[in-house]
């Protein structure tokens, strides 16, 4: 049902632009039979308004994926370099965190784990909204800080990475099969920085996917059943993007070569020093307002990876 509003909706959207295109070609007959150059600013005015909007709605056809509509999960790894890396990936989470508000998405912190001194090891996110998933499905890789670093003593310009997970949030009518023989749920206090229990009661969980090999936690919530409950939510989102990656594999092995989004494969660089310019390695879009994107203004850049994906599409 939800669905089949969706498509309702946009073919409402689309049916009223129709008819505002309609309505403009016959004022503009009009006011040249007419000779009427008053209504010409007026026409050109709604005509550019009329344009821009189909353009947007052109962009969304981009989002064809089969779970472009869902929301987002996504995980941000430090990686290694200490107090400098745990600082970039909370300077990414929120970047993410500042994006999501632009687009009056809700965020859920699912899960975080803090640096020993600053920033985060890692943190797990749930945005949901409109397309969350196919707006971030192209942040899925390796993301590159160079700067002078604020934790070394001689100020020296230090390279930090740090590794970005993206996943579409498992639906009620995805199968994803989970038996209870083949997870092991264990408890435990959770804990702050430091190291120090901040509950008394065992309340954080951590859930084992035993044929996988799989991995979760959560600790945010205050009772057991809550973490259960997010935990095993990023449980299924997890095997669901597993599958798909098994399907992509098999399908790589026929139409070509399939670059994994791993540690080695760089795709953003954002450099403070000894210049400003955030760059990505695969569409090419840069631009010197590093700060700006820092502060959230993903959109150009998200677009950018979008339109290149469609590009690639095509050419394949």
């Amino acid at each position: 049902m939800q669905r089949l509003a969706t498509l309702e909706q946009e073919i409402t959207t689309w049916r009223d632009l129709e008819n505002q295109a309609s309505s403009l070609y016959e004022l503009l007959e009009m006011s040249l039979d007419e000779d009427a150059n008053e209504v010409a600013n007026d026409i050109a005015t709604e005509t550019a308004e009329l344009t821009k909007t189909v353009g947007e709605l052109e962009f969304q056809l981009v989002f064809s994926g089969t779970h472009d509509n869902r929301n987002a999960i996504f995980t941000i790894h430090a990686g290694a370099g200490g107090s400098d890396s745990q600082d970039w990936a909370q300077m990414l989470l929120r970047m993410y965190l500042r994006w999501a508000e632009r687009k009056k998405c809700k965020t859920t912190i699912l899960e975080s784990s803090p640096g020993e001194e600053t920033g985060i090891k890692s943190a797990t996110v749930e945005i949901s909204g409109p397309f969350a998933y196919g707006w971030l499905k192209v942040e899925r890789g390796v993301h590159r800080l160079v700067r002078l670093s604020p934790f070394d003593a001689d100020h020296l310009r230090h390279t930090s990475f740090a590794l970005v997970e993206v996943l579409p949030q498992a639906d009620g009518d995805v199968e994803v099969q989970l038996n209870s023989e083949d997870l092991r749920i264990d408890t435990y206090r959770a804990s702050g920085h430091g190291g120090q229990n901040v509950q008394k009661l065992e309340t954080a969980i951590r859930i084992t996917h035993l044929p996988t090999g799989i991995v979760v936690t959560c600790q945010n919530e205050r009772s057991q059943g809550q973490n259960r409950e997010v935990a095993m939510k990023v449980l299924q989102a997890r095997l669901m993007y597993r599958e798909e990656q098994i399907r992509a594999e098999e399908q790589a092995k026929i139409k070509g070569a399939h670059v994994a989004a791993g540690w080695g494969n760089q795709i953003r660089s954002y450099v403070l020093h000894p210049y400003k310019m955030v760059k990505d390695h695969r569409s090419g879009y840069q631009t010197s307002d590093s700060q700006a994107v820092l502060d959230g203004e993903l959109d150009e850049l998200l677009r950018a990876e979008l339109m290149n994906l469609v590009g690639q599409d095509d050419a394949s």
